[in-house]
Parts: structure tokens; sequence; C-alpha cells
């Protein structure tokens, strides 16, 4: 009884997780670019790197303008 109870529990959130893949994507208004500054200001575990990454990101976007700007 409790092992039928279990699987049954597993198949309904697995089945739960595979549901919704195509609709939160297309319905989704932030660029991915949004989406991490939100969960870098936030208090998620992991945020801190997300800041870290964006700081990345950032700098090498800027060296990047700055390169191009010296080559012209």
């Amino acid at each position: 009884m409790a092992v039928a109870r279990i699987v049954s529990i597993v198949l309904s959130l697995s089945a739960l997780g595979c549901g919704g893949g195509k609709a939160a994507a297309g319905g989704d208004s932030l660029s991915a670019r949004q989406r991490d500054s939100v969960i870098g200001a936030s208090q998620l575990p992991g945020a801190q790197g997300v800041r870290g990454a964006l700081r990345v990101s950032d700098s090498a976007d800027a060296r990047r303008a700055r390169e191009d700007a010296a080559g012209q």
C-alpha cells in the first residue's frame, strides 16, 4: 500500500515537471540578461555567483567596446 502511494506521488510529480516547458518559455517577457539580473539581486542560493558572472560579462563587453573604438 505504501509503495503504491509513493509510486503514484513520484509519477504525479514527474508528470507535473515535464508538462510546462513550452508555455513557460513562450510566455516569458524578460530577456536572459534581465532574468539573470533579477536573480542576482535576490537572496536565492547562487545569487552571488550570478552577480559575479554578470560583472564579468559587463567587463568583457566594455573591453570589446574599447577595442572596437580603438580600431576605428
